[in-house]
């Protein structure tokens, strides 16, 4: 049981996998969020798009600038999951709450955005009704 209890404690409490949309063109985005993310004070240690359109970014934070990244996220149009939105609102408030002990502490987040095209293929947007 000592094992696992070491475990526990060198696990980083805020490192979170989260999963979003966005309907902006995978490279702007990657470029945009990587620029908002360094401009927090932030590390952004991997990312990538692939050709289904699906983008991967980790980055790091400390947890004193988690309200400007959630900020920038949202403003670069990343629509996150609920489970996102509540993750990121709890990071928020327990940071609010206890800034002098923690504000410091690296959060770390692992970012899926699967981006759709902005116009629909032309199949799909006339549709017959019978």
């Amino acid at each position: 049981m000592p094992d696992q209890y070491a475990a526990q404690e060198t696990s980083v409490p805020w490192a979170m996998q989260m999963k979003a949309v966005s309907i902006e063109e995978p490279g702007r985005l990657v470029q945009c969020l990587t620029g908002a993310i360094l401009g927090c004070g932030g590390w952004v240690l991997s990312r990538g798009a692939d050709d289904m359109g699906r983008i991967s970014m980790l980055f790091e934070f400390e947890r004193q600038a988690c309200v400007d990244i959630y900020s920038v996220l949202i403003a670069a149009g990343v629509e996150l999951s609920q489970n996102g939105h509540i993750r990121f609102t709890e990071l928020c408030q327990c940071t609010r709450n206890h800034a002098k002990e923690c504000g410091t502490e690296i959060a770390s987040i692992d970012l899926d955005i699967q981006t759709f095209p902005v116009e629909m293929p032309r199949d799909l947007q006339t549709c017959d009704l019978v």
